[in-house]
């Protein structure tokens, strides 16, 4: 009997929690030659989703429980799950219902017939989300595609199911700056992708706001492209030759027809654009050299302060 690990991630989710778990137990029933686990990663929630943790593995055998000593951020709840899963397949999902328990029997199909490694979820809309959100959300897509060696398709889900040899090489991917759709597309593996319309949460409220989500894509972009790096350079060589042809310009301006070099308005705004690109430049650097400094300090990914799984190192 082959084993399916599930790791979802939880961040204030004690509304929506019970709803997931009755609502995939219907799907684990209908499942019976598999064998489940599923690993609730509470990540440092403020209301008592760990309470309705311990209850629903009290209900539920199959069901069991991790919790962060505060917040480390769905990145690292899902590392944290990738650690622990024991599986033949694992899988990421989400509690609020968006990722649907239903769509696991033709996923397990999917992989079952042995022509892919992976079955990943994207949504055709965006039915539900605010307009300006799903706008750059295609831009930064189509951008990140562009610049960087990370296959990233639009409106791809976390919610993916795969075989261990796959989860094994995210592992080994132990970068504390993770950005996972970036590393689910960098380290290949044939993929099958399953879409589907926008499911809305079941219950509670979205975590991610706008200005989360910039961060988040900042990120992404800094961790798998060296394009902004690329650009600071393309800026200042622009700078350097545009400012070596206005100088020899006006030189020989001042020599055939002896004109007066005037324009000081014009000169100070020059001066104020040329500095505002080196202080972009300069902060793009700054950026790289921070996700560096961070990779070097080689904290923990996270730190679990109570599970009732056996076996977990609590320190990763």
């Amino acid at each position: 009997m082959k084993k399916v690990s599930l790791i979802v991630p939880c961040y204030n989710e004690e509304e929506a929690l019970p709803i997931f778990a009755a609502e995939l137990d219907k799907v684990v029933q209908g499942l019976g030659s598999y064998e489940f686990e599923v690993l609730m990663v509470n990540d440092g929630s403020s209301d008592g989703t760990l309470k309705v943790m311990k209850d629903v593995s009290s209900e539920y055998e199959y069901f069991k429980y991790i919790s962060f000593s505060r917040n480390f951020g769905k990145e690292s709840a899902m590392y944290a799950g990738f650690c622990n899963a024991s599986g033949d397949y694992v899988a990421v999902m989400d509690a609020d219902m968006q990722d649907p328990p239903s769509l696991l029997p033709e996923m397990l199909e999917i992989l079952e017939q042995g022509e892919y490694d992976s079955v990943a979820t994207r949504r055709v809309t965006r039915k539900g989300e605010p307009k300006i959100r799903s706008w750059f959300a295609r831009r930064f897509y189509k951008l990140i595609n562009r610049i960087s060696d990370a296959d990233v398709v639009d409106g791809a889900r976390d919610f993916r199911l795969m075989k261990s040899e796959m989860k094994d090489a995210i592992v080994s991917m132990c970068e504390y700056n993770r950005f996972s759709k970036g590393i689910f597309g960098w380290i290949g593996y044939k993929t099958k992708w399953l879409e589907y319309e926008n499911v809305e949460r079941v219950a509670g409220e979205t975590k991610w706001s706008f200005w989360k989500l910039f961060r988040y894509a900042i990120d992404g972009i800094i961790n798998f492209s060296e394009a902004p790096m690329m650009i600071a350079s393309g800026f200042g060589t622009f700078c350097t030759v545009l400012s070596f042809a206005m100088l020899l310009f006006f030189f020989i301006r001042k020599l055939v027809w002896g004109d007066p070099v005037a324009g000081w308005p014009s000169l100070v705004c020059i001066i104020l654009f040329v500095s505002g690109l080196q202080f972009l430049c300069i902060g793009m650097m700054g950026k790289y050299i921070a996700k560096t400094y961070v990779e070097v300090k080689n904290r923990p990914h996270y730190i679990i302060s109570d599970t009732n799984k056996d076996g977990v190192d609590k320190i990763n």
